[in-house]
């Protein structure tokens, strides 16, 4: 079956439904292992043990490839578990280049975990092209890049880093999280390896812990489909029955996100309560025009910071509406404080040094209706001055 629109590609791509019943909805196969019909006959040539391979989690993987226009994908019990995969493919005293405010997680297992196998990195402004060119020393295997970046949404040019990291051998890797490929497609933009914590907007309804990647060529796939089963920390059936699902919606979810987001960053900006608003759908944001020319629009996640005038806890006490906690992407709104949260494991010298600072405030923007997520916003502000 031919589409063109990536909607349809929502719902028809990958491995769509079940050829044996006509369900529209390609089963849950609930198994950790598969009869065989004879010594080294595998069902389809391929079904063995679950860990090696599964079909509902095939038809996720399919899926996923298609939409972010890549050779394979493969999914993980986590995206911190698509993450470690993906590092295993670099040997020992490789270096890998940071964006300057990525995932906390991915700094952690960086950090602490891939250290102690004397895989290395360095933390670099990836947004200024001149100063990353001299980051490429011959030790450097692999980029790490987050555009919008977590938690301050700058803007990297990836298809620029991915030129000049090319010339250096190294692979470029792309955390596409806050955009998913509904809104941004980095495998198109010269990245050879796509990550999501899809827990987020792919899953979308905060109800599973899930992660993915896709690689751009069949030598990539080879190698991390081996890192995939060697390891073993692959996605279950059921969440990726869930996952699938939730990918189903995601057009619609996002659109909804965008609209709202948009809506509340406007009038963010207008407040004399907040001194900064990081946004690239704001047309003041520094990365709005690279922004445009990489991805659909600005996504739906807000950082901004309130002036001294204001008590952040108070302002998190006072929400009714917009819950704190950790994670984003679902449909509830949720808001969190990144250096306590959820990039407490970077040294506060670095957070400060990179402008993660303790009164910076993260808004994953939901599907409610945008007017009652303002005022929650609004309500929360003015409770939270300081008299």
């Amino acid at each position: 079956m031919s589409y063109q629109s990536f909607n349809t590609a929502l719902i028809h791509g990958g491995i769509y439904g079940d050829s044996q019943t006509g369900s529209v909805n390609v089963p849950i196969y609930q198994t950790s292992t598969f009869e065989q019909d004879g010594l080294g006959e595998l069902r389809e040539g391929k079904w063995e043990y679950s860990r090696t391979g599964n079909p509902t989690r095939a038809a996720l993987e399919a899926l996923i490839a298609e939409l972010e226009g890549g050779a394979a994908g493969f999914a993980f019990a986590s995206g911190m578990a698509a993450i470690t995969a993906v590092l295993s493919l670099l040997q020992s005293d490789a270096k890998v280049i940071l964006s300057r405010n990525v995932y906390g997680g991915t700094f952690r297992v960086l950090d602490k975990v891939f250290s102690r196998f004397n895989l290395h990195y360095a933390i670099e402004d990836t947004t200024n092209l001149v100063g990353l060119e001299k980051q490429f020393t011959p030790d450097v295997k692999a980029i790490i890049i987050e555009s919008p970046a977590n938690p301050l949404l700058t803007i990297t040019d990836i298809r620029a880093v991915a030129a000049r990291a090319h010339r250096h051998g190294v692979l470029v890797i792309v955390d596409n999280t806050f955009m998913t490929p509904y809104l941004q497609r980095p495998l198109e933009l010269g990245a050879d390896i796509v990550v999501h914590s899809a827990t987020k907007y792919l899953g979308g309804h905060s109800d599973l812990v899930a992660g993915l990647a896709v690689v751009k060529t069949k030598e990539l796939a080879d190698k991390l489909g081996f890192i995939q089963n060697s390891t073993g920390a692959v996605l279950g059936p059921q969440d990726s029955f869930l996952l699938v699902r939730g990918i189903k919606t995601l057009g619609v979810r996002l659109d909804r996100h965008v609209e709202n987001a948009e809506f509340l960053a406007d009038w963010l900006q207008e407040s004399e309560a907040v001194k900064t608003v990081h946004y690239p759908g704001l047309p003041s944001h520094p990365g709005f025009e690279l922004n445009r020319q990489q991805a659909k629009n600005g996504g739906a996640m807000i950082s901004f910071e309130l002036t001294e005038a204001y008590d952040i806890r108070k302002f998190f006490k006072s929400l009714k509406l917009i819950a704190l906690a950790e994670s984003l992407g679902g449909v509830e709104s949720l808001v969190c404080h990144p250096a306590s949260m959820t990039h407490a494991a970077i040294p506060k010298e670095i957070r400060d040094r990179i402008g993660i600072t303790e009164n910076l405030i993260r808004l994953s923007v939901g599907i409610e209706d945008k007017n009652d997520l303002l005022a929650d916003l609004r309500q929360a502000i003015e409770s939270s001055r300081i008299a």
